[in-house]
């Protein structure tokens, strides 16, 4: 009898305990399955390279840059946002610009509607970076080149042509911009800086005329490099006497340029001036020069100097653009294009030509058989590189 008793006192012993522990053990179960939960969170969103929250309710950009969470009473982990997916970025780059005294009409009469349609207005406004080569310099003194068969000069207050096109890198490495000298040189180099243009290629020093002109944008970096292989005498080139012209006759130091760009940038492009004016048929040096470019870290090389187009070529898996011919010059422009180089938050380049012709100085886009026209063209005169009928360029093979 007193076993029995025993027993159920036991019994009844375990019961209250049960119950008095019944909630510290249900709390602590909750807890691990939460944290088990976390845990799962966490490795997923990692894998998604999304923010990671540390202890301090911060994610690791606000702990490198010092900002952490306020408090405000509500729990640690209360209101946090997934990092939004980075934005495509869109690169623009046309051909030769010249102001030209008929450019110059247009743009007093009817503002820089009178000089480009809307359509490339909006092209190169809402690209991230437009860049362009430009063919002349802005200034009203200087002593006109001797000998030269072209020589051109704008006045400075036509800078706010650039500006309204929404140019933000003017190339300055090419065969005209010293075409009043050093004077209208200087004039040029303040023009740009008062628009809030940036300038390569040309420069006070050397190393003025081969600074990498570099962007931020939607989380990546891109730099611009401009360089010159057609001077019309010795002096123009910067190592001879500055200021002047940044120039790849022989190619050592802008390659050095190129791998130092790398370094800054994940994105490098160059522009270079070169080949022979009027045909669309390479020099044995071009393709030599632009693979040494990409091989020395360039993204993407871009030409100049012929007026007309010329081929595209895919070299290592980077585009060649070996001339863009005349984008803004004197008054007839048979064909042209622009280029859109759109580069995703994957790091893929999408490239696309906007055909484009002039009449009486006012450049405008094309479409219809005049755009496929110019897509045929260019797809003709690239055997590495195929263009279709939207315009979009990639690897032939």
């Amino acid at each position: 009898m007193k076993e029995k008793k025993y027993i159920e006192i036991r019994r009844n012993a375990r019961r209250r305990k049960w119950r008095k522990n019944r909630g510290k053990i249900i709390a602590l179960a909750v807890v691990l399955v939460l944290a088990l939960a976390g845990g799962a969170l966490w490795h997923f969103q990692g894998e998604r390279l999304l923010p990671v929250i540390s202890g301090r309710g911060e994610t690791e950009g606000d702990a490198e840059s010092g900002g952490g969470a306020e408090s405000s009473g509500k729990s640690e982990n209360a209101g946090e946002k997934e990092e939004e997916p980075a934005l495509p970025t869109t690169i623009v780059f046309t051909g030769d610009v010249l102001l030209s005294g008929y450019v110059q009409n247009n743009y007093d009469s009817s503002g820089i509607s009178g000089v480009l349609d809307q359509e490339l207005l909006t092209l190169l406004n809402g690209a991230d970076i437009a860049m362009i080569n430009n063919e002349f310099p802005f200034s009203a003194r200087g002593i006109q080149a001797e000998d030269k068969q072209y020589t051109f000069r704008v006045n400075p207050s036509y800078v706010t042509a650039l500006r309204e096109m929404g140019v933000d890198v003017a190339g300055l490495a090419n065969n005209h911009v010293l075409d009043y000298g050093t004077d209208a040189l200087e004039d040029t180099f303040s023009a740009l800086e008062n628009a809030g243009i940036a300038y390569t290629g040309a420069g006070r020093s050397y190393e003025d005329a081969c600074r990498l002109i570099r962007f931020e944008k939607n989380g990546k970096s891109f730099g611009f490099l401009a360089a010159s292989r057609v001077i019309p005498e010795v002096s123009w080139n910067v190592e001879n006497g500055a200021p002047g012209v940044f120039c790849t006759y022989d190619t050592t130091h802008l390659v050095e340029e190129i791998k130092k760009a790398k370094q800054q940038c994940e994105y490098v492009f160059v522009a270079v001036h070169w080949g022979v004016e009027h045909t669309d048929v390479l020099t044995d040096y071009q393709p030599v020069i632009a693979h040494q470019l990409i091989d020395a870290g360039a993204d993407g090389v871009v030409g100049s100097h012929p007026h007309v187009l010329q081929g595209i070529e895919f070299y290592q898996g980077k585009p060649i653009f070996y001339s863009l011919g005349n984008f803004i010059f004197n008054r007839e422009i048979a064909r042209t294009a622009a280029v859109e180089i759109t580069v995703t938050s994957e790091n893929e380049m999408r490239i696309r030509l906007i055909p484009a012709s002039a009449e009486n100085a006012y450049t405008h886009s094309v479409t219809g058989e005049e755009a496929q026209a110019i897509f045929r063209y260019l797809d003709d005169l690239s055997e590495t590189a195929a263009v279709d009928e939207s315009g979009m360029v990639s690897p032939a093979w």
